[in-house]
């Protein structure tokens, strides 16, 4: 599934008969930073920092050093997963902007919760504060509840929600991070108010919801694979945010098949330098994460992984970054409204 069909253009009309979107007369958002202009040939002779703005063990970070054990054939050094975790992505991406970019200092963001971000009042950080290098991975939101759960279907737990507003809370992975959006998603879509519970990213999101903190939680596919299979799984998957069933899930319904939100919802999870990174650093980046990516084993070990691999270039993933920054304003800022 291509990124593209993911939250711009599709999710925008999608939800202008479901929700108030704000936005109207914003000026035009600043494109993401480009590189310096150098066109020497640039080869890396030390290792290299990669910034991972969430705890270890956290989706992103499973995926970030999966693809940099393997990126590391081709770039010839070592790639050091640097986690950053806090505020909801803040404190890893504040770092990542004000890194030195010579080269040395790469990092992983996340589609909408970056861009979200940076819509935030007095945030350290903006879509021009980085330079895209490329897209890592495409993945599909899901509903999920404990697997001994009373809901067997997203119906049961929509109506009880409906009888009693507020009562059942869900856990996210941080205040209007990716995660929370989905549940706005739903809960907008199928009329009903719940509570919210913000943690410190996905892996602690999934382990209040394992541990009875919470009712019900939104993730990504992903995230859930392993907890959701073999012998004695953790977690149910009750609805997915796809257009059509995911055969992987056959037996899961798609939320627009029950009447809610219709289109397809997931994140990005991205390769990023600081601005001012010269062109000839983005273009052996860019190249190398191509050559990893398309690499047969590399695919298999993602896929064993549960994992979408999703490879864009620096320019297409520019543009998916200016259409998810739209999305932000133009939709994610509507679904918070009180």
């Amino acid at each position: 599934m291509k990124l593209k069909k993911i939250l711009a253009t599709s999710a925008v009309c999608a939800l202008a008969l479901a929700v108030t979107a704000c936005g109207g007369g914003a000026k035009q958002a600043a494109k993401p930073a480009t590189g310096s202009g150098n066109t020497g040939a640039w080869k890396p002779t030390k290792d290299i920092k990669v910034i991972v703005a969430y705890k270890a063990g956290s989706g992103t970070d499973t995926g970030a050093r999966l693809l940099c054990t393997e990126a590391e054939k081709v770039i010839g050094k070592t790639l050091v997963i640097k986690n950053k975790p806090g505020a909801d992505g803040k404190i890893g991406w504040t770092d990542l902007a004000k890194a030195k970019p010579d080269g040395y200092t790469i990092g992983f963001i996340n589609l909408p919760t970056y861009t979200t971000l940076c819509l935030a009042k007095g945030s350290t950080f903006n879509e021009t504060s980085i330079v895209p290098i490329c897209n890592h991975l495409t993945e599909t939101s899901v509903v999920v509840v404990k697997n001994d759960s009373k809901w067997k279907t997203l119906k049961d737990l929509v109506a009880d929600a409906q009888k009693e507003p507020n009562k059942y809370k869900a856990s996210t992975n941080g205040v209007q991070a990716s995660n929370h959006t989905a549940a706005q998603l739903l809960s907008t879509t199928a009329k009903f108010q719940y509570t919210a519970v913000p943690y410190g990213g996905t892996a602690d999101q999934l382990l209040a919801l394992r541990q009875g903190e919470v009712d019900f939680s939104c993730a990504k596919v992903g995230d859930v694979a392993k907890l959701i299979n073999g012998a004695n799984p953790e977690l149910r998957v009750l609805g997915i945010y796809a257009e059509k069933r995911d055969p992987a899930l056959k037996d899961v319904p798609t939320l627009g098949e029950l009447g809610y939100y219709n289109k397809w919802y997931g994140s990005a999870r991205a390769l990023v330098a600081p601005k001012g990174t010269p062109d000839n650093i983005i273009k052996f980046y860019v190249d190398a994460f191509q050559k990893t990516m398309t690499d047969k084993a590399n695919v298999e070990a993602h896929q064993k992984a549960g994992l979408e691999l999703d490879f864009m270039d620096n320019v297409k993933l520019g543009k998916l970054i200016q259409e998810q920054l739209a999305f932000c304003k133009d939709t994610v800022t509507g679904l918070y409204k009180k």
